[in-house]
């Protein structure tokens, strides 16, 4: 992916203080700071211990006592950024070589009871034939594990009485005719259909763009109470290929559930 998509809301600031990004839920707003820091997002207060991964560059470091952290990584072009810790969602968000040159600040939200992580790992999806003009196919660092992935688990007893959304941390790699007109991706001849996500065996959602905090609402009839659920994804395949099934190659970072 040539661009990542995020909502900015930008001020001007007159200081001689140097320019940071607050980066909350997918929404970026600019700040003031001299260092990285992961916050609270409803306190504003520093988050110790929290790890801070850059996956493609197998890089880890954490943050200290004050929230600070250094991505003492190189980064060349889009890469993902993922943020875990005991007690607060797992968070993760698309940058590049200019948002990491400058402070982050990311604000990261407490869980709730109901939450539930079902993977945070990188997962990607494909069959490892892909163009280098394919959306992010610079930054694939792991081997296919097929066509799709899926998951069981158990959600609590009172799930149906909230709302429940499947959250896809980052999503890199789609290059459907929508990504396609929004730059997102290189190539010219071609396009690959939309990645699809089911609950239960029912389709709730086609994904259309690559991006950061997907959230995909979960509708209640589909939940089975007592018994196990399941998550599937599908990648797309590329619908100008006849004489094989050529399947779009894309990534995923922290994949839950989270109510509402």
């Amino acid at each position: 992916m040539k661009r990542f998509l995020l909502i900015l809301c930008i001020c001007l600031i007159s200081n001689n203080a140097v320019l940071s990004a607050t980066v909350e839920g997918g929404v970026t707003k600019t700040g003031t700071g001299n260092a990285s820091r992961i916050i609270d997002n409803t306190t504003n207060m520093p988050v110790p211990n929290a790890k801070v991964s850059l996956p493609k560059q197998n890089y880890t470091t954490y943050s200290d006592n004050d929230g600070a952290f250094n991505l003492n990584a190189k980064v060349n072009g889009t890469t993902v950024l993922s943020v875990e810790k005991d007690g607060y969602r797992p968070y993760s968000l698309t940058i590049d070589e200019k948002s990491a040159a400058r402070p982050i600040i990311v604000g990261i939200e407490k869980s709730k009871p109901n939450d539930l992580v079902i993977e945070n790992d990188m997962l990607h999806l494909g069959d490892d034939n892909y163009s280098p003009n394919s959306a992010n196919s610079g930054e694939f660092r792991a081997k296919s594990i097929g066509p799709f992935y899926s998951k069981t688990f158990q959600i609590a007893a009172n799930a149906v009485s909230k709302t429940n959304y499947l959250v896809i941390g980052s999503i890199i790699g789609i290059d459907t005719l929508m990504a396609r007109s929004l730059k997102q991706n290189s190539i010219v001849n071609s396009f690959a259909s939309p990645p699809e996500v089911y609950f239960n065996g029912s389709k709730i959602a086609e994904i259309q763009l690559n991006g950061d905090g997907q959230r995909i609402k979960i509708p209640n009839n589909l939940i089975r109470n007592g018994q196990l659920n399941e998550v599937t994804i599908k990648t797309g395949r590329n619908m100008k290929q006849t004489a094989y099934i050529d399947y779009d190659d894309i990534e995923i970072m922290n994949l839950s559930i989270q109510s509402e």
